[in-house]
């Protein structure tokens, strides 16, 4: 109880990634919403989140969360990375408040109620599905003085009878209407701004809409496989929109399945840039994109094209082996025919991505390198994703037809694949250290622009590209290879700390050049490799501008405020060769002139990289790339002091940083 004679409850959360600042505890925001709509609880309750970055200790969470004893009501919301975290927070609950109650909910506890009461006996209560109506029920019973082992009411939950048993309730329908969800951002459940204002968190977090119509093999999506899509209201995220747009928001990052499949989708993106024209925000939108690609989806695209509204277009192919897109329930997807469309998002020059997965039934190390290579014909930033089964899956559920082998992690509960009918333990220790570059160099885009270069002009493919760097640097000695061969290891990988060093540090740069020079340049048509080299060194120009130790930047660079973000700057660079111009020839399919021709131009670098590198962020990592002028602000937009667009009214020069 609290001083005041209320019931305690506490909402715990955890992220994934460890970063300055927290990810947004929507999860948490939805449940204590919904519990203060009932006035009894309202009235009768203190509730309150407990949110914590991925890097934060077991011992660090309980001293704060128990400092002032324990609640009455410990509510954790779990995920593979934090569900051994919160078994373990329960055990400590239950020393402090023996008679407390601990729920559990989330996609890895729904319907695991006999595997997870067997590991954590101090887990009094799973929720299986969606928690909204289900958490008021919940306390609503604790403030009737019901028995933890007396819940047969409340459908939607697993517990503990009387005598030890399993007890599993009926199975609550999904909400239809998500509107009487109530919102966690207006009605103030979530706290947005820290003690300076600022909003708090790194990406705002939104759903527009639940349910996924697919049935994917390796999926659980909120147990909404195969479920009708249900939308939010337009007039409910309108108004979210514009809080985040009055809090400065710069990135908005969709929690839904399929993004553009729903009309109200196109009425979304038309909100979010009527607001951005009107406050300058956001300034990103980012999301998983519809697996099968509409109308709907190519006018959004079109629109956001046209409002300098940036995104990362993905396209989630998983594979491109029809035996493997067989058993993983996809063959049939549209999502399959992508060539046209990857073709028509680069003659647009729009930001596209793919996401392949690594090790799934059906798949060889030949198949997957083969996909791999004609998929980074159309697109370059691929991102690798190893094979994880994931509770209440296909895959899961077939693991000795498939012959998988796995292995539980280290710190989390999720399930690693190893090997299994069509893949070896060997075969799959090689792919590891390939999924590592391909992370790394590709997804992160230490390279950005020599890929299709090296392809199309020196006959070089993305995959050789990777193995080489592999090759290379597991061989050389220079000293500047060790912190890539460290976070390079099986079983530990660290991309983050590979694309952090070899952005950060100069000593990397100077590795990637040698490693060009030794690795790359020999093998390249004579003709080419003059421009090829200028190519690559402008992609270690337009990497991330990082602040030194004392603050500051590399001589040369100046800041630059546009709206209330602030911009490296590098002015008056000089290039051999006509390089952007090249380089989105190349992506339009066309055959560029590369004659030698010197151009000079500056680049423009969004500030503060140094939150997303480590995380792998690939989303955001590129809005921090160096850009043009025209790239970033449109031709003619910052020199134009006439125009009244949101940015060039806004532009200061801070001065230089040395």
């Amino acid at each position: 109880m609290t001083p005041d004679g209320k019931v305690s409850v506490y909402l715990l959360q955890q992220g994934i990634w460890d970063m300055p600042l927290e990810s947004m505890p929507l999860a948490s925001g939805y449940l204590k919403a919904a519990a203060l709509t009932d006035d009894r609880i309202r009235q009768s309750a203190d509730i309150k989140i407990f949110n914590y970055r991925g890097g934060v200790t077991l011992t660090e969470m309980a001293n704060e969360i128990f400092t002032d004893g324990a609640p009455d009501i410990l509510a954790c919301s779990v995920l593979g990375w934090n569900f051994r975290t919160f078994g373990s927070l329960a055990e400590t609950f239950k020393q402090l408040n023996p008679d407390g109650w601990v729920i559990f909910g989330g996609t890895h506890v729904t319907d695991q109620a006999r595997r997870t009461f067997s590991m954590f006996s101090d887990v009094d209560i799973i929720v299986n599905g969606e928690g909204e109506l289900v958490f008021p029920d919940l306390l609503n019973r604790y403030l009737d003085g019901a028995s933890r082992h007396r819940l047969g009411t409340v459908n939607g939950i697993s517990f503990r009878g009387l005598d030890g048993d399993i007890v599993t309730t009926l199975p609550r329908d999904r909400i239809q209407d998500l509107d009487v969800i109530p919102s966690p951002v207006l009605t103030g459940a979530l706290e947005l701004t820290d003690d300076n204002g600022a909003f708090r968190y790194d990406v705002a977090l939104m759903e527009t809409n639940r349910g996924c119509p697919y049935k994917c093999a390796f999926c659980y999506w909120g147990g909404a496989i195969g479920q009708r899509v249900r939308a939010f209201s337009r007039e409910r995220l309108r108004q979210e929109l514009e809080l985040y747009a009055s809090l400065k928001v710069h990135t908005i990052c969709l929690c839904d399945a399929n993004f553009g499949l729903l009309p109200i989708d196109e009425e979304f993106v038309d909100d979010v840039i009527e607001i951005r024209e009107r406050t300058g925000y956001p300034r990103a939108l980012e999301s998983s994109w519809a697996k099968n690609k509409s109308k709907v989806f190519y006018r959004i695209v079109r629109k956001m094209k046209e409002a300098g509204l940036r995104s990362s277009f993905t396209l989630a192919l998983q594979t491109l082996n029809p035996e493997a897109l067989r058993l993983m329930n996809r063959k049939n997807m549209k999502v399959n025919e992508w060539e046209d469309l990857v073709a028509w998002l680069n003659s647009e020059n729009l930001e596209c991505y793919a996401e392949l997965i690594w090790g799934a039934p059906g798949e060889t190390v030949e198949s997957f390198l083969e996909g791999y290579d004609r998929l980074s014909s159309y697109v370059s930033r691929i991102a690798v994703y190893p094979i994880l089964l994931l509770p209440n899956t296909d895959y899961s559920e077939k693991k000795e037809e498939y012959g998988i082998v796995c292995v539980r992690g280290d710190t989390d509960d999720f399930e690693y694949v190893l090997a299994h009918n069509t893949m070896t333990m060997a075969d799959n220790q090689k792919m590891q250290r390939f999924l590592f570059w391909s992370r790394v160099l590709a997804d992160a885009a230490v390279f950005r622009h020599s890929w299709v270069a090296l392809r199309e002009l020196g006959e070089v493919t993305q995959s050789q590209v990777l193995r080489r760097m592999d090759e290379w640097i597991a061989a050389t000695d220079d000293p500047a290879a060790v912190p890539l061969r460290e976070a390079c290891t099986i079983g530990t990988a660290t991309p983050g700390a590979a694309i952090d060093y070899l952005y950060r540090d100069p000593e990397a740069k100077r590795l990637l050049e040698r490693w060009w020079e030794e690795s790359i340049r020999p093998s390249l048509p004579a003709e080419q490799a003059p421009v090829l080299d200028e190519i690559f060194r402008y992609d270690l120009l337009t990497q991330p501008v990082y602040r030194n130790e004392s603050g500051g930047f590399a001589d040369g660079v100046s800041t630059m405020l546009i709206g209330d973000d602030e911009y490296a700057v590098r002015t008056g660079i000089t290039l051999a060769y006509d390089v952007p111009r090249i380089v989105a020839q190349l992506r339009a399919g066309e055959r560029p002139d590369t004659d030698p021709a010197t151009i000079t131009l500056d680049l423009y670098y969004r500030i503060g990289v140094e939150s997303f590198t480590t995380t792998t962020n690939s989303e955001e990592i590129v809005h921090f790339m160096g850009r043009t002028k025209d790239a970033l602000f449109g031709p003619g937009d910052l020199d134009d002091s006439s125009s009244d667009g949101p940015y060039t009214s806004l532009l200061r020069d801070t001065g230089s940083c040395g």
